[in-house]
């Protein structure tokens, strides 16, 4: 067993089965076991999910969003009442990530220098600028165990683009560890480089020299085949030191979570659980049913018989259907309760085969699951 990190942060190996890992990172708000799935609370609220429900799902990490919580209700509104723990009522583990997506994302309502991005509000076009050094003053009043560096999120197929961005990355990545003062904090780096082993490598060497406690990968989940993000983690794999955690940022399908753990990641989040319920769908093996489907409307049966949560145990398609169709609050309340009970159980799974040594023999059967399904609800 190998210990890494100084404290309060530590990060524990526990067992591999190939690439993939078991761990424990422990945080000043408690222990995640690896690998882990974070429900994501953008507005520092996982949607339709209490706190209490989170811990009886078994999450043990939540991610919330820079960029919207700077804007409603400010960062600083939240430090003056305590953090962001105290404000959402989360007493584990709160993963913050830069704003840097949600910005570039913007389009045509952003310019992007050297320096940072200046951008419009999409609540109310009001004009703001993020630096390195802002994105991390509004995380360290936010007061989250894990925050990210402010990257720039490139389209990945560009090469030329990507190129140059980089080294607009890597130089904002200095001026975050710079700009950090809080030491119960820990400060991840984002390795960038597109769809391209080059520049991916040339990014996470760069990263490695300095030294932080933990290793995102982004830029993925943005438009690339899986065969590309599949690659890409293939190639950072033996670059990226073992005893750091390893974050695979924005992916959440449950094929790609195993796919994911196969080639060595360790944190996953995602809105795919909490979007596709408040829509009317629900995960099951093989992929995803849509309740809004005519065919549910008498089912007795529940949204997957050998399930047991809450939901499955007490609710028929029928209900649920009826539910969704006349928009009622519950339907998001119960399927949002299943599909995030579909993917901690996953990763619950996922951890017990890691530690028998049988991942091949696990991954390998569910993943056939998706490639016998023929037939979509969506």
């Amino acid at each position: 067993m190998l210990q890494f990190l100084p404290m309060p942060f530590s990060f524990t190996l526990d067992a591999a089965d190939g690439r993939a890992r078991l761990g424990r990172l422990d945080t000043p708000h408690g222990p995640i076991e690896t690998p882990v799935f974070a429900p994501v609370g953008t507005q520092a609220t996982v949607k339709a999910m209490r706190p209490r429900d989170l811990r009886e799902l078994g999450a043990t990490l939540v991610l919330s969003n820079t960029y919207h919580l700077y804007l409603r209700p400010g960062d600083e509104l939240i430090r003056d009442l305590g953090g962001l723990h105290r404000f959402m009522g989360w007493d584990g583990p709160i993963l913050t990530d830069s704003g840097g997506f949600q910005v570039f994302s913007l389009a045509d309502a952003r310019r992007i220098d050297d320096d940072g991005v200046t951008f419009k509000s999409h609540l109310d076009g009001s004009t703001h600028r993020f630096t390195p050094e802002k994105s991390i003053a509004v995380q360290e009043n936010l007061g989250a165990d894990i925050i990210m560096m402010f990257d720039e999120c490139p389209p990945p197929n560009e090469y030329e683009y990507v190129r140059r961005s980089l080294d607009r990355t890597h130089a904002w990545a200095e001026r975050c560890l710079a700009a950090k003062t809080r030491p119960d904090q820990a400060l991840f780096g984002i390795v960038q480089g597109g769809v391209f082993r080059d520049l991916r490598e040339v990014s996470a060497r760069f990263l490695l020299d300095l030294d932080l406690p933990g290793y995102a990968v982004g830029g993925l989940a943005v438009g690339e085949t899986k065969a590309e993000m599949h690659a890409v983690l293939e190639w950072l794999h033996p670059i990226l030191p073992s005893g750091k955690p390893r974050y695979l940022m924005g992916v959440g399908a449950p094929e790609d979570l195993v796919n994911g753990v196969l080639r060595g990641i360790d944190i996953f989040d995602c809105v795919l659980p909490t979007r596709i319920a408040r829509n009317g769908a629900a995960l099951v093996l093989g992929g995803r049913i849509n309740l809004r489907n005519a065919k549910y409307t008498a089912d007795p049966a529940p949204i997957d018989p050998a399930c047991d949560c809450y939901t499955c145990a007490h609710f028929s398609r029928a209900y649920l259907r009826h539910l969704v169709k006349a928009d009622e609050i519950l339907a998001s309340i119960l399927l949002t309760t299943h599909n995030l009970h579909f993917l901690l159980r996953l990763m619950d799974d996922l951890r017990k085969a890691i530690r028998k040594g049988t991942l091949a023999d696990f991954a390998g059967e569910f993943l056939s699951s998706y490639e016998r399904r023929t037939t979509s609800d969506e």
